[in-house]
């Protein structure tokens, strides 16, 4: 694979500074790649500090602070530390591949937007040892919680999500600028492979909905260290407006995260079905669908502010109106795979229960989204389960759909096959084990983000403590598996999936612009 980097005027640059000076788009996508697995591991390991927590009633392991601790650090970081790179790093890789561009359009944007992120992810992680601890106030980051009782460290933590933004901008500018500009000859928008498409509409909701995190954010550091009181109600602020501010960010934030997923499966699907994907247009219009509702819904994670009635119900109805779109992509999955000539290799796998159990965590939510019922259920463990069941055999498990199903485009060499259907079952159950027991506990009251709870709770916690265990060290496997593909893997054929003659349909027309394509040489142009 040819890997080459302008070093000055020296030719290629070698060893280190090639990973550090390369404007490739495969490298780059590699380094996201491999930099959202250690978040993930990172991010993971605080996880197993909560369950390990959490495995009986009482106080077993840390004190309550550093328990706060970690669940904001853990939220945090599987945010915008292991999901988000993740799909960058995959957009780096297939974006130029599947429309025929030599490379990104702005290389050295590129270069600069992944090594942004080290920096900031080290403040976040250094804060842990700074006086006072970590940021102990959620992944949510509530204030006046955050700005009137905050750890000294808020500080950094404001900057480190700085510049997370800042990379996400620069990575959004560089993914719509290269579809725009840099299709092959004769590719009409309406060819895009779906993946394609899907990363189009996440670059402009990040470019949308960044600017306000920056915001928020900004108004939480002048509220600190300036004496203003935008969230401080002794000084006429309004503590409800960092929820709108901060939501009005973060629920097109979940969408960010799993969008670029549909697209993901919209590819292996019709792989492994071997026949076209079923209502291509109307899945981009969905997408696009999704992306413009995300946009007002903000405030069902408000139901309990006091907001007017007015407000529930438009917010419960415009909520409501999300699973339609959602709905329309389920149905076109399963469509796709009906009467097809199936088969059941790892990405398949991996996609088929991203269908199933996305739209588990879908129905929970609109459950959620009905206002009388979410008094109920708010700031409960089934919340937690709602969107644990969205985002990770959601934009997890499309995520390593992914580079299974990519891996040997990657690196000429096929994977074990039996060693991913065990990493499959395996997540699979330990996911389940994990964040199924969680519904029960919270429809019966149990509050999260508390280090201790009634003795009745205790032995659906302690089965979600084991699914936790199993589903994080399963991932040790995942990491074997890609070691060993590498290092030593079969080579892979030409068309690694059974020759699979379905491939010629992941875009609409059988033009020869499909995943597997080789790029055109554009030469000098």
């Amino acid at each position: 694979m040819s890997t080459h980097t302008e070093a000055g005027h020296h030719g290629p640059a070698k060893g280190i500074s090639r990973w550090i000076l390369t404007t490739n788009h495969k490298d780059i996508g590699t380094m996201y790649l491999v930099f959202s697995l250690i978040m993930l591991f990172i991010g993971g390991s605080m996880a197993f500090v909560i369950r390990a927590e959490l495995f009986q009633p009482g106080l077993q392991l840390v004190m309550p602070e550093f328990f706060n601790q970690m669940t904001t650090m853990h939220g945090l970081i599987m945010v915008f530390g292991a999901v988000m790179p993740a799909f960058v790093g995959l957009a780096n890789w297939q974006v130029p591949l599947m429309i025929g561009a030599p490379d990104m359009a702005l290389p050295r944007l590129n270069n600069l937007s992944f090594w942004i992120l080290p920096f900031a992810f080290s403040m976040l992680l250094a804060t842990l040892l700074m006086p006072g601890g970590a940021p102990d106030f959620g992944w949510t980051f509530y204030a006046p919680l955050s700005t009137t009782y905050a750890p000294p460290s808020v500080t950094f933590f404001i900057f480190a999500i700085h510049m997370m933004g800042i990379s996400s901008i620069l990575g959004a500018i560089n993914i719509i600028v290269t579809i725009f500009n840099m299709r092959a000859p004769g590719m009409k928008m309406m060819d895009l492979p779906l993946f394609v498409w899907t990363w189009l509409i996440t670059a402009f909701l990040l470019i949308a909905v960044m600017p306000v995190l920056a915001a928020v954010v900004t108004m939480m550091l002048m509220d600190v260290h300036f004496g203003t009181s935008f969230f401080n109600a002794a000084g006429g602020g309004d503590p409800v407006l960092f929820q709108h501010v901060f939501w009005f960010f973060a629920h097109p934030e979940v969408y960010i995260m799993v969008l670029p997923a549909f697209g993901i499966v919209s590819q292996i699907v019709p792989t492994f079905a071997r026949k076209p994907l079923f209502g291509y247009h109307s899945m981009v219009y969905a997408t696009a669908s999704i992306a413009i509702l995300s946009f007002i819904v903000w405030a069902h994670h408000m139901f309990t502010v006091g907001m007017p009635l007015v407000g529930e119900l438009f917010f419960m109805y415009s909520t409501m109106l999300i699973a339609v779109p959602t709905g329309v992509k389920v149905f076109n999955w399963v469509s796709t795979m009906f009467r097809g000539s199936m088969t059941f290799e790892t990405p398949m796998l991996f996609a088929i229960a991203f269908i199933v159990l996305f739209t588990i965590g879908g129905l929970s939510g609109l459950m959620l989204a009905i206002a009388p019922a979410d008094f109920q259920y708010h700031d409960t463990y089934f919340v937690v389960a709602h969107f644990h069941y969205v985002l990770v055999p959601g934009a997890v498990f499309g995520i390593i759909a992914g580079v299974y199903y990519w891996l040997p485009k990657w690196c000429g060499k096929m994977y074990d096959e039996k060693l991913g259907q065990w990493h499959f079952w395996l997540s699979f159950i330990g996911v389940n084990l994990t964040f199924f027991p969680m519904h029960f506990v919270g429809l019966a009251g149990m509050p999260r983000r508390i280090p201790d709870y009634a003795l009745q709770f205790a032995d659906f916690n302690m089965l979600t403590s084991l699914g936790a265990f199993l589903f994080g060290t399963t991932q040790l496997l995942f990491v074997y598996i890609l070691i060993k593909t590498v290092r030593k893997g079969k080579p892979a054929p030409q068309l690694p999936w059974d020759g699979a003659k379905g491939l010629e349909w992941t875009v609409p027309t059988p033009a020869p612009y499909h995943t597997f394509a080789t790029p055109p040489v554009f030469g000098d142009k």
